[in-house]
């Protein structure tokens, strides 16, 4: 038995909603991670990717939003545990957990880079301007 009231099935999906809505409102990397995965996204599409790179996009992306989204939430819960005071192991879990947000950005970058690189080179292969160099 829980002390905290039961939510039903659709209002864990409206408290969900509202988190995303809370964390694309007040992150300022949120908003950035968006704008670039609909780039990123929108560049798949254009160079005819195969679905499977494009969900390979996709894993990496939201490997990204999942990271920011957990940083967020701890930043949250610790300023309120801690009401906004400053504490060193605060700051330093704080730290680590910006550190998984990077980590996370970081990888997904390699894999975009890899997957676009290799459908730019067969573009520029197809369209024989390497082949005339």
């Amino acid at each position: 038995m829980s002390k905290y009231k039961k939510t039903g099935f659709f209002n864990s999906f409206k408290n969900a909603g509202r988190g995303i809505r809370l964390s694309i409102k007040s992150e300022k990397n949120v908003r950035f991670h968006i704008f670039a995965a609909f780039l990123v996204i929108i560049f798949a599409f254009l160079l005819k990717m195969s679905i499977a790179k494009i969900c390979i996009l996709i894993l990496a992306i939201s490997n990204v939003f999942v990271a920011e989204f957990i940083n967020t939430s701890l930043e949250y819960g610790l300023d309120a545990v801690f009401h906004n005071r400053y504490s060193r192991l605060v700051g330093m879990a704080k730290d680590i957990s910006a550190g998984a947000v990077i980590i996370a950005s970081i990888f997904s970058a390699i894999i975009g880079f890899l997957l676009f690189g290799s459908e730019i080179i067969k573009l520029l292969n197809d369209s024989k301007l390497l082949q005339n160099l």
